[in-house]
């Protein structure tokens, strides 16, 4: 999968967000010892056999908080279904949506939003406002740090949390 990032951003909308804390999982920094290295490290050859190259990325998320906002999966890039990434845990399913970021007076980084799928998860949830993001390393990322992500709009819908909410479209590769 080519990871170009697309020129075209007029159907990427601006989303104002913050970085947040996660659960350092997927980095590994949480030490929890069933996740040697972080779970993205431990996913990354799966992802590579089922033709995803993320070796690109910095091993591990960049959480970032889009409240009040919230988004709804519309037609990810990619979604990889029944990955059995970990001896014990059971198999997830994954999706993936391109995404930029874009950091105050620096240009934008092409990334993807890394999805596991809620309902193939044992623990470690997200906050319906929170995404994270595959990235290459980027210097001066801190925690509540503004920045700017766009996301196809024919991927992901950004919307109010007031807004009514309908069901997610069925996720498709």
């Amino acid at each position: 999968m080519n990871l170009a990032a697309s020129a075209n951003t007029a159907n990427h909308p601006s989303i104002a967000c913050r970085i947040v804390p996660g659960h350092r999982v997927a980095s590994g920094l949480n030490g929890d010892p069933r996740f040697p290295g972080g779970t993205v490290g431990m996913q990354t050859p799966h992802f590579l056999a089922l033709g995803l190259d993320i070796r690109c990325f910095f091993t591990g998320t960049v959480n970032v908080s889009i409240a009040p906002l919230r988004y709804r999966i519309l037609r990810p890039r990619l979604t990889l279904l029944q990955v059995k990434w970990h001896p014990v845990e059971p198999a997830e399913d994954f999706s993936f949506f391109d995404c930029l970021l874009q950091l105050p007076g620096a240009p934008p980084v092409a990334g993807l939003v890394y999805y596991p799928h809620p309902e193939t998860k044992l623990e470690h949830f997200q906050n319906p406002d929170v995404l994270e993001l595959l990235l290459p390393f980027v210097d001066g990322l801190r925690y509540n740090l503004g920045v700017t992500i766009r996301i196809p709009a024919d991927q992901m819908h950004i919307e109010s949390a007031a807004e009514p909410t309908s069901p997610p479209a069925p996720a498709s590769s």
